[in-house]
């Protein structure tokens, strides 16, 4: 019984490290003051930029995206459209609402990364001063162009702007509940980072580089969370990522939850490959070289998708209370257990209160425990299968899934 109890305790202290990691940082975040270090001024120069728009079978909607990006830019500014892969009128569309267009057809590397470098090798002869990169289906605050530039020209270090998922028209308990996870990961935990002075992960679309930086930068391929090992490797490299509080960028969930599983099978797949293989890097090499960047994003890093932590904790919680009702079974490891899920719970509760109240409504809170039982499918693939190795382009808003298109596999 020894043995089991201090093994129960090993096991109630490196789960408590996630939650505490968490949790600060959302304590930080809800915290009354400011959102940080300020933005550089709006009188500095403006950088001269180019915004590259990755777009695959984007053709219903890039008009209207090249429409809403075009009053962002400055006079300097250019517009780079890449129609990656293309089996529509994307090109076409893009071209007609203003775009420059660049078209890319190689079936056997699919995927954003590609579709990146690609644009780069395109720039390369008359080089901007910073690259901005924006999903096709995303749109930006006012003044966001201008402001992610400034940024990171001034920090000459990635800067990443707000990036939030909207509900759809429609929608359901878990679609809800997915926008308030992914509003704690990429507005709530960032913003907490960035008041302690860290630097915190890529989560995306508008994401601004300083030329010289992200030509330096590794290729990012095929990885099916490229922005997130993009931003890691800068890091190791000397070049963390800022986030930039000051530019909103926002999207909508795929409507239905089929499409929305699919996305998020996608993303925490990659999300959880790419904490087992770099937050040992990140933590070893901070604690080696003193950086505290390089730690501080190891141990964000080190915070599974958030229905995943639950769903840990919580059995945690209730194996070392079983194991505390036998004979001889220590109290310790189920008092860390439970210590380290209220924490979870109240940090959860709090940012969802602060940030997300009016768009997601506490009655929601009653589906918690089946949105989890959800997800649970998602991470016993990753665990019997491993990551979902292809991309998958998601479905978006009012289309219908094409006859070539395969289903989200759990």
């Amino acid at each position: 019984m020894t043995l089991l109890n201090g093994l129960a305790i090993i096991v109630a202290c490196l789960l408590a490290v996630p939650c505490l990691v968490f949790s600060a940082e959302c304590i930080v975040a809800l915290l009354p003051g400011g959102r940080g270090a300020s933005p550089a001024p709006p009188s500095a120069p403006r950088p001269r930029a180019v915004v590259i728009v990755p777009a695959h079978d984007e053709q219903a909607g890039i008009a209207a995206t090249v429409a809403a990006l075009a009053p962002l830019l400055g006079a300097d500014d250019r517009m780079l459209v890449v129609a990656d892969n293309c089996s529509d009128q994307t090109a076409a569309a893009a071209r007609a609402a203003g775009a420059e267009v660049i078209e890319r057809h190689d079936s056997t590397q699919r995927g954003k990364g590609f579709a990146i470098v690609f644009a780069l090798d395109h720039l390369a002869a008359a080089p901007p001063d910073v690259v901005i990169v924006v999903d096709a289906d995303c749109r930006l605050s006012a003044d966001g162009l201008a402001i992610l530039a400034r940024e990171a020209a001034a920090n000459n270090r990635p800067v990443q702007g707000e990036y939030v998922l909207a509900t759809p028209e429609r929608p359901t308990p878990r679609g809800v509940l997915s926008a308030l996870a992914v509003l704690v990961r990429n507005r709530v935990r960032p913003l907490g980072l960035r008041r302690l002075g860290l630097p915190s992960q890529l989560t995306g679309s508008g994401m601004a580089f300083p030329w010289s930086v992200l030509r330096a930068a590794p290729h990012p391929g095929a990885n099916l969370v490229e922005d997130l090992v993009m931003g890691l490797e800068l890091a190791l490299a000397g070049h963390a990522p800022l986030m930039c509080p000051s530019v909103r960028v926002s999207s909508e969930l795929p409507e239905g939850d089929s499409a929305a599983l699919g996305q998020r099978r996608r993303w925490e797949h990659g999300q959880l490959a790419t904490l087992l293989r770099y937050a040992p890097r990140l933590i070893g090499r901070g604690l080696i070289r003193g950086r505290a960047d390089l730690l501080a994003l190891g141990l964000d890093l080190c915070v599974p998708p958030l229905a995943l932590l639950v769903t840990i904790v919580g059995a945690a919680v209730l194996g070392t209370f079983a194991l505390a009702m036998l004979t001889g079974g220590s109290k310790v490891p189920v008092t860390l257990s439970l210590l380290a899920f209220s924490g979870l719970a109240i940090s959860v509760l709090g940012a969802w209160i602060k940030f997300g109240g009016a768009e997601f409504p506490l009655r929601y809170i009653f589906m918690v425990p089946l949105y989890v039982l959800w997800k649970i499918p998602l991470y016993l693939a990753f665990i019997v299968r491993g990551k979902h190795k292809s991309w998958d382009r998601t479905q978006r808003k009012g289309e219908a899934r094409r006859p070539d298109e395969r289903p989200p596999v759990i």
